[in-house]
């Protein structure tokens, strides 16, 4: 019922272990030039990784109400590297990079879709780390079943316990 919910609500998909965001510029993501406002790409980031963790089955209300715990950026590196532009179709690719006791790393990747069928462009490249925190901010280990989901999509050597 899960992957079916997620699927009906546009979660994306899985390309092996990377997975697919797919989206689209609209009028309210762009700047008076039709360009997309530079944070915005941070926007369409974090859509993407809620819905990765939805198809791993990490729900973050259910994480926030079952273990106290939510997902934070600690730190984020973006290069912006050809502008998206109003109505570009876009497709968020979210890699695991690594995983550790109370935090993982992913690699972010916004590209559009370009004349040449089958192609894509990067528009911007992403670095995300994402920390563990409870409510009163401080740093926790990642729920054993979040990290087990996740450490499966990172690279073997990736892995720190």
């Amino acid at each position: 019922m899960a992957e079916r919910q997620a699927t009906l609500t546009g979660s994306g998909h899985w390309d092996g272990d990377i997975h697919c965001f797919p989206l689209r510029v609209y009028y309210e993501d762009t700047d008076a030039g039709g360009i997309v406002y530079h944070a915005r790409y941070l926007h369409f980031a974090e859509r993407a990784r809620t819905e990765m963790l939805r198809l791993l089955g990490v729900a973050q209300p259910e994480l926030i109400a079952r273990e106290g715990a939510g997902f934070a950026v600690r730190r984020a590196e973006v290069d912006f590297l050809r502008p998206a532009r109003l109505d570009d179709a876009l497709m968020v690719r979210t890699r695991t990079a690594a995983v550790s006791g109370a935090s993982m790393d992913l690699r972010q990747r916004i590209n559009r879709a370009t004349d040449e069928q089958d192609r894509e462009e990067t528009v911007a490249d992403l670095l995300i780390r994402l920390a563990v925190v409870n409510a009163k901010g401080r740093p926790v280990r990642l729920p054993q079943a979040v990290r087990q989901a996740c450490a499966k999509l990172a690279p073997t050597d990736a892995r720190k316990d």
